[in-house]
């Protein structure tokens, strides 16, 4: 589905922000690949592209990858941005430069959604998901594409059923250089953990693709060159179970007349441990990761934080379940909670080394703007408003301990021994389980060989000999050698090395100890 048009044609110039450097970006993964310089490409400003009318023309820049270029800046009419708050001040900059060249600019996504206030300099802003105020824009800018006199908010009331939506314009970015794909299936989840913006944001009865249409833009993907993994960016994947359970028969059957090149990844709730007719369907669609937001061990924090579901099978249960199909475990863990205590790191830390999880994502707590935490806060008089802060959360505790305990965990966590001594028990305990797929013609080619054999390079040159933790790897690398597990191997040390480089600075407070935080700090994933 396309947005109809009035007969005119016009340039607009889709600019997505760099992220300022957090946990889940994995920037230090990146010199160690054969070319990947940024995360995953953006979902929303490759709809909305898709979206226009046909007879506009459509440029996009992600300046993970570049910055934008004059000669682009003056070949638009109009500029299209899209972020979340962590983008918020390259946003803000990219507003400034557009303008300088006279260009009307629109901002769109979840930052906008949740805080217009937050951007006072655009001329349009686009509120909610895509729907009635896609049209409104598109129609203003069809009739003019000066700069309005004053800013225009534009709110979504009537959204495109997402059985309407067209299949993003992987064609106009560069997949080849993103460390994952990505795809949508489905916007909004069932549940209201208070810390959560997404039941606020796209409501609690998730709406969903056709199988179909997931499908074709797999095949789009794989068209334009990703291969590897495809992450499944829905806030939750077994938001609704039954259409999940749709749509695996649909992905399984892709991947065997593909030849299971491509792994998956998705996000979902812990009680899917209690769902082993979903999970064997993962399995069999090639699923490898399951981000879930376990947030605490602790119980009373979890039934504080409405997160009840999470204690529906034991968390450590949970997980040895999931890995039980051959799925590794990410999780999100949040400290700074009202149930916290002051050895709340120490005991993270246990659960840290009984769950065997390599990646976990700890941030301080923040809130954010329509959930219900940022409401109770607010009523409390415990929303604090200063972006030097690492939260704009008043915590129980004091503030600077939280910070410290923060660190202490992110320090210990993610020590070299500690990380590579859990993707060992990965290797030999999860991945296993993994469904045993022949290796494809498309696995054997030179430019894939080759490709390997870049990385390994990079791995043993940079790791294994100017490496400071270099005795730590090759313990770990030779025995993935005598396995003959290479790909385990590249596997594990990207993440590791990522997790290593971004955990020292970190502990050092050289890092926002939030991924939602809106502390302002220069970018610091560079453009090249």
């Amino acid at each position: 589905m396309r947005a109809e048009s009035n007969g005119t044609s016009r340039r607009i110039l889709c600019v997505f922000p760099r992220y300022t450097s957090s946990f889940g970006t994995f920037e230090h993964s990146y010199p160690l690949t054969d070319g990947v310089r940024a995360f995953m490409p953006p979902q929303g400003l490759l709809l909305i592209s898709a979206y226009l009318p046909k007879d506009w023309q459509v440029k996009f820049v992600d300046e993970n990858l570049r910055h934008t270029t004059r000669e682009e800046f003056e070949w638009a009419e109009a500029v299209f941005v899209s972020g979340m708050h962590i983008q918020r001040q390259q946003m803000n900059d990219i507003c400034r430069r557009a303008h300088e060249f006279d260009l009307p600019v629109a901002l769109g996504g979840p930052s906008v959604s949740a805080c217009p206030d937050y951007y006072p300099s655009f001329d349009y802003l686009h509120v909610g998901e895509l729907g009635d105020a896609t049209d409104q824009l598109i129609e203003i800018l069809s009739r003019d594409t000066s700069r309005p006199e004053g800013q225009m908010v534009l709110t979504t009331k009537d959204r495109v059923p997402m059985t309407e939506f067209p299949i993003p314009a992987y064609e106009l970015a560069d997949v080849k250089k993103y460390f994952l794909g990505s795809i949508q299936y489905s916007s909004g989840c069932p549940y209201q953990c208070e810390f959560c913006d997404i039941p606020g944001l796209y409501g609690r009865n998730p709406r969903i693709k056709s199988p179909q249409q997931i499908i074709a833009e797999l095949d789009r993907l794989r068209e334009c060159g990703m291969t590897d993994t495809v992450y499944f960016v829905d806030d939750n994947f077994i938001g609704n179970r039954k259409a999940a359970m749709d749509l695996l028969p649909h992905l399984i059957e892709w991947q065997k007349r593909t030849g299971y090149v491509v792994r998956l990844a998705c996000e979902a709730t812990l009680n899917i441990a209690k769902r082993p007719e979903i999970l064997e369907k993962m399995r069999e669609a090639y699923f490898i990761t399951i981000f879930c937001g376990i947030e605490t061990p602790d119980p009373d924090a979890l039934k504080a934080m409405q997160k009840d579901h999470n204690m529906m099978v034991p968390i450590l249960e949970g997980v040895r379940t999931i890995n039980s199909y051959g799925m590794e475990v990410v999780s999100g863990i949040i400290m700074g909670l009202d149930t916290d205590k002051p050895n709340t790191s120490e005991a993270l830390l246990d659960f840290v080394e009984e769950s065997r999880i390599p990646l976990l994502t700890i941030n301080l707590l923040q809130a954010l703007p329509k959930t219900p935490l940022w409401d109770r806060l607010e009523r409390e008089g415990r929303l604090v408003d200063d972006d030097g802060r690492d939260s704009n959360v008043d915590f129980l505790l004091p503030y600077d301990d939280v910070v410290a305990s923060w660190k202490h965990a992110m320090g210990v966590a993610y020590e070299p021994e500690k990380v590579y001594a859990r993707f060992q028990y990965q290797c030999d305990h999860v991945y296993v389980h993994r469904l045993k797929t022949p290796v494809p013609d498309e696995m054997r080619s030179w430019p894939n060989i080759r490709r390997g054999l870049v990385m390994l390079r990079n791995i043993f040159w940079k790791v294994g000999v100017l490496g400071d933790y270099k005795r730590v790897f090759w313990k770990f690398a030779l025995g993935r050698i005598k396995r003959g597990d290479l790909e385990g191997l590249i596997g594990c040390t990207l993440i590791a090395h990522h997790l290593i480089t971004f955990a020292r600075a970190a502990s050092s407070g050289r890092q926002n100890a939030s991924n939602y935080s809106i502390r302002l700090r220069e970018a610091a994933v560079p453009a090249e």
